[in-house]
């Protein structure tokens, strides 16, 4: 258009209400004030009502013939925004184009302009949808015949059927459409896994009102599904390699390995970023290995290694998505892990009673102490000794004081065979397969192995059980990765809390003496807790220093009452582990990260320090022509600059030889694995859960849970059954399976 009729839309943001928002936000500009709301509202007066909305409205709002324009999208803009103040919907309809291709005219109708086409299926249709077209005949017709400007031709106000007031006209088809902003917007909150409802609750709320939001809930609905359709036409497999090229590309340091079968297809993913290799650096001697299901769409395997950090909180060293729990799958995942970790294996592993892991640590780390979950232990022992359990009552203390009580070998050897033979389980199979890996969950056993105070892979149930909250089974592997890392930020968050916690507070004591003073100062709350209590518990023991040899210091301690002793010995370099800053004193690397990983770090923040400035220069020399013309005269020269920087470079480096082996960020499709260039074909798939993702009952949890009567006859033999088939089973919960007697 010409002059102060010329608006233009370049940034594509609710091109339809810009008018609107000049006349500053109000739709009074286009109906006058609300208390004079009925002398434009949904009416069918013709001519007079249309005069009177126009009488309303600013004139430079109203199409009127010799408008010009210098596209056709900015007639249509206009059109739908004078549509907006009137309460109609707008669209294209017929066009002529010349010979070149250049669009000659166009016509803009009415939304309800002709009338529904006669279908063949209309004698099946049970049910037709509302008729929405009444053969309203405004319109406004725009053609460039004369000069190179689209000038209006035709320009037809009346309606011949009722129009909308201002607040209702939002609900038309051509009013609606999300812009860029709320698209970034509506993006971020679907990321951080709020619901649609609660999202557009929000946005309405940032817009003034849902009337003002510029869409409603079934575009926004529309928007997700389209975005989801967009994510499968890539695939699982090109949206998982580009979301974990994404993550290198934010983290250098990120780590993630693909294992393929015979056939290139994706069986197993392993993946940790850097945070994660350095919790594993400080606190990675003990770890938790657990897997579980129903976690994804396609019901992969999901495994996690956990450990426990300095506030004695439970920290992720990495994660997996398995094809399948085999012995093999295992090996390449233990050796995996230790590769992204620089090589260092942990002192001790916890994992439940599978022998695919037990043969895999086997294979893998022979020098790791390999512990059994004790949770599962009794978990397997209700499942194989439900006979005993039910039969004596003190079977369940006998089993326990097996597992916890001895300090003495030939103690705990004595009281199993003794329990043996007082409940008749001599020929028991599953007993005697348990006693033959004894060393692995008795603790007369392993009091000699640092575990962190864990008996249990309670940390790594708990981490799943927590995963449930950011994640559904009905969710494909990319949506999975996703919102699995929700869950890692939130952890992260927590640990900055209890930093936080501990470096602004002090506990209190029981006793005020300089050594709970001293180590109030240096241990973590939840750590000094622990350490107080074993002060306290140490005035009833007799200690004796068994000598010094470098830095190892040992001691002798004797409980009160006890004939027997430990050992007990101190490392005097190695004492910052449970402290409040160890991350801060430690003068360990990053995981050892390579000189390589540190130049693409630097690229990384180099070229995104560039980015920035350019995207500065680019914003601010557009606005004018010389502006323009002098940003490219710089670039141009600042071009030429550094290629010759990088080509004295590349003449002063020896030449260097690249190796076979590719990293997987620079791929696409390509996965270096054994030091061969692989092609993925794809992601293996498994067959798809079908149900809930409630997690299967165990085997104390059936044992344990009392049957309802089927039917009135079962009620009535229940009851002439004697007391002592009724007796309530008392088996130990997982918290106090995780008891560990000092």
């Amino acid at each position: 258009m010409n002059g102060e009729n010329n608006y233009r839309d370049d940034d594509g943001t609710q091109a339809s209400l810009k008018l609107i928002f000049e006349t500053g936000g109000d739709f009074n500009a286009f109906a006058g004030s609300e208390s004079n709301e009925e002398k434009f509202s949904e009416t069918t007066q013709g001519n007079k009502n249309i005069e009177l909305i126009h009488s309303n409205m600013q004139k430079k709002l109203v199409p009127e013939i010799g408008m010009e324009f210098e596209t056709e999208e900015e007639a249509f803009k206009f059109y739908n925004a004078y549509a907006y103040g009137v309460g109609f919907s707008i669209r294209r309809s017929k066009f002529h184009k010349e010979k070149c291709g250049k669009l000659r005219d166009r016509l803009f109708v009415c939304s309800a302009e002709g009338k529904r086409e006669k279908n063949k299926c209309d004698g099946s249709v049970k049910s037709h949808r509302a008729e929405t077209r009444f053969g309203c005949l405004a319109r406004m017709k725009i053609s460039c015949r004369l000069n190179d400007k689209y000038c209006v031709t035709e320009f037809v106000p009346e309606h011949t059927h009722v129009t909308s007031s201002p607040c209702k006209t939002h609900f038309f088809r051509s009013h609606r459409n999300m812009s860029l902003a709320q698209i970034v917007e509506a993006d971020m909150a679907d990321s951080s896994g709020i619901a649609p409802k609660a999202t557009l609750e929000l946005l309405s709320r940032q817009a003034g009102g849902r009337q003002n939001l510029g869409f409603i809930p079934v575009d926004y609905k529309n928007y997700l599904r389209s975005k989801r359709t967009r994510e499968m036409r890539v695939g699982d497999t090109g949206g998982l390699l580009e979301y974990l090229q994404q993550m290198q590309l934010n983290d250098p340091n990120f780590f993630y390995a693909i294992q393929v079968d015979e056939d290139d297809m994706i069986t197993n993913i392993f993946w940790a970023d850097a945070r994660m290799m350095v919790d594993y650096d400080y606190f990675g001697d003990v770890v938790c290995f657990d897997t579980t299901y129903r976690k994804n769409k396609e019901g992969r395997p999901f495994a996690m290694f956990v450990g426990v950090n300095n506030h004695r909180q439970t920290v992720v060293f990495g994660a997996a998505l398995l094809y399948a729990e085999t012995a093999d799958t295992f090996i390449w995942l233990f050796d995996t892990f230790v590769k992204a970790m620089s090589g260092k294996k942990p002192i001790s592993i916890l994992t439940d009673q599978d022998a695919a892991m037990a043969k895999a640590l086997l294979s893998e780390w022979p020098e790791t102490c390999h512990r059994l979950c004790i949770w599962h232990i009794y978990q397997n022992a209700a499942k194989h000794l439900s006979n005993a359990f039910e039969k004596f009552k003190n079977f369940t203390k006998d089993f326990g004081r097996c597992i916890y009580d001895y300090e003495d070998e030939d103690d705990f050897i004595n009281a199993w065979n003794n329990m043996l033979e007082k409940y008749n389980l001599k020929d028991n199979d599953w007993l005697r397969r348990l006693f033959n890996i004894k060393e692995q969950w008795a603790l007369v056993y392993g009091r000699q192995t640092f575990c962190a105070d864990i008996t249990t892979t309670q940390r790594s149930e708990s981490m799943n059980s927590a995963l449930k909250k950011y994640v559904s089974y009905k969710y494909d592997l990319l949506r999975f990765f996703q919102h699995f890392q929700r869950l890692v930020e939130d952890r992260r968050y927590q640990e900055l809390k209890a930093e936080f916690r501990a470096s602004q507070s002090s506990p209190a004591l029981s006793f005020p003496v300089e050594i709970l003073k001293h180590a109030s100062n240096i241990y973590t709350p939840e750590v000094f807790k622990l350490f107080q209590d074993e002060l306290c518990k140490a005035h009833d023991c007799v200690l004796k220093f068994n000598g010094e040899i470098g830095s190892i210091s040992k001691y002798e301690v004797i409980p009160h009452k006890k004939y027997w002793h430990h050992t007990v010995t101190f490392d005097s370099i190695d004492n910052t582990r449970w402290t409040k800053n160890i991350k801060a004193k430690s003068t360990k690397s990053t995981c050892n990260v390579s000189s390589e990983n540190d130049s693409k770090v630097e690229i990384v923040r180099r070229y995104r320090e560039l980015c920035r400035l350019h995207t500065q220069l680019a914003t601010r020399a557009s606005e004018s022509k010389d502006a323009y013309e002098t940003a490219i005269l710089g670039l141009n020269n600042t071009l030429r600059d550094v290629d010759a920087c990088l080509k004295k470079k590349a003449s002063q480096e020896p030449t260097q030889v690249i190796s076979k082996t590719t990293s997987a960020s620079k791929l696409n499709e390509y996965i270096c694995i054994d030091d061969d260039i692989i092609k993925v074909r794809g992601i293996k798939t498994k067959t798809k859960v079908v149900g809930n993702s409630k997690r299967p009952k165990n085997a104390l949890e059936k044992l344990t849970k009392k049957k309802k009567p089927r039917n009135k006859e079962e009620c009535a033999l229940l009851e002439q059954e004697p007391d002592s088939h009724n007796e309530t089973i008392h088996m130990p919960t997982q918290s106090q399976a995780t008891m560990d007697i000092s």
